[in-house]
């Protein structure tokens, strides 16, 4: 890797030009992670802080993670409050300061004495960064930020820059499309037709308007995305931005899951449909013969209010918490079934927040070419049924109700 090193002497300020070069990466939304090391403070089991950026309540902070011996506190700070802070533990808490950004790896060290001394790595474009730099990186972006729905949307500004307060946005789009493209590789298609979405609980249409960009613009494809969303004004917002923005296939409907119904559907998607709404969406990607099914479950009530918990685990189970972590555990279990049960690979995994929730889990469906036998698939389902004495559930109801079971 070429690099260009700025020695120690060259620098007639040290501490203040660290303070300096700080300031632009946060301005220029280039900064990775800052360490503070070797603690010379009053705080003995102290060892280290780890400052990394993060969005709280749309404000971009800084998260100081205070490594202890034994344990990590975590303090977040508005942007200004953090760099004053920062300012106080260089050098009378701190002798080391390592500062890692998407262009510079910048090294202050204080001597015994209390001398600064600054050593910066600048990174020669094109250049892979260093390997811690490299780990906070997204590995990959499937979406460039000069798209102009990004824009249009409050993700970038006018310069297409990333709007700081919107970088958690930004990874949260980036990772739903990563997930979609695992499966849309892996799924049956045929690619001389269009691809059929339909997206139930679009919002604001951040992931609508990405998918159809990932399709129509990465991939070439013919796509026609429908946004299904329950708020008109949401609606009619999105459907302005798609004419505005000339996204042909794009289409923003107002309804529900139960009340706009498409005939044929290649992707269905579903994220924080709350309790049974999931299970509406996930009949309807079965019973439109969707290709990928992606849901993101949220609230477990039907299932929670039918569990009768088995004697020996009612102690564990009288913490309202652990029942409704099993609940929800119990029923996504189910639902992943009934999809392997109905001829869908499935896969249930924790997914970055789509927002400020801990709402976050995954469950991907990708239809087999080859359906698995079915008949231990539903008997391992009543057996889970009968253990915990579930009468019904509704994505259950639904299937059989068109003879999908």
């Amino acid at each position: 890797m070429s690099v260009s090193a700025s020695p120690a002497r060259a620098l007639r300020d040290p501490l203040a030009d660290f303070t300096a070069m700080l300031d632009t990466s946060l301005q220029q939304n280039a900064f990775l992670k800052l360490v503070l090391a070797r603690h010379v403070g009053a705080e003995v089991d102290l060892q280290r802080v780890v400052i990394k950026q993060v969005t709280v309540r749309e404000q971009a902070c800084l998260s100081f993670v205070y490594r202890y011996k034994t344990r990590d506190i975590t303090r977040n700070l508005p942007l200004a409050d953090a760099q004053a802070l920062i300012a106080t533990l260089l050098p009378e808490s701190f002798r080391n300061a390592h500062l890692l950004t998407l262009t510079d790896e910048v090294q202050l060290e204080f001597s015994k004495k209390g001398k600064p001394m600054l050593h910066r790595t600048e990174l020669a474009q094109g250049t892979a960064a260093p390997a811690s730099a490299a780990h906070d990186r997204e590995k990959k972006r499937y979406l460039e930020l000069s798209r102009p729905f990004l824009r249009d949307l409050g993700v970038t500004d006018a310069q297409q820059q990333l709007i700081p307060s919107m970088s958690r946005k930004w990874k949260q789009i980036n990772k739903f499309i990563e997930v979609f493209a695992h499966a849309f590789a892996g799924a049956a298609l045929d690619p001389q037709q269009p691809v059929r979405v339909a997206d139930f609980g679009s919002g604001k249409g951040y992931l609508t308007f990405a998918i159809h960009d990932y399709l129509s613009n990465t991939l070439q494809r013919q796509a026609l995305v429908t946004g299904v969303e329950l708020r008109a004004d949401m609606v009619q917002l999105c459907n302005a931005a798609a004419a505005r923005l000339d996204h042909p296939g794009l289409a923003f409907e107002h309804g529900d899951v139960r009340t706009v119904v498409p005939s044929a559907i290649d992707v269905m998607i579903a994220l924080h449909a709350c309790d049974i709404a999931t299970d509406y969406a996930i009949h309807t990607g079965i019973r439109t013969g969707a290709a990928i099914i992606m849901c993101s479950p949220c609230c477990h009530k039907q299932i929670r209010l039918q569990i009768q918990s088995p004697a020996l685990l009612k102690p564990m189970l009288q913490y309202g918490l652990h029942l409704g972590q099993q609940a929800e555990m119990v029923t996504d279990s189910l639902r992943a079934l009934y999809l392997e049960a109905c001829g869908y690979e499935t896969k249930v995994f924790e997914f970055i927040s789509l927002e400020h929730t801990n709402k976050n889990k995954m469950i991907l469906a990708v239809k087999r070419q080859r359906p698995l036998d079915r008949a231990p698939l539903l008997a391992r389902i009543e057996e889970l049924k009968q253990f915990y004495s579930i009468r019904e559930h509704c994505l259950e109801v639904l299937l059989r109700g068109d003879g999908l079971l």
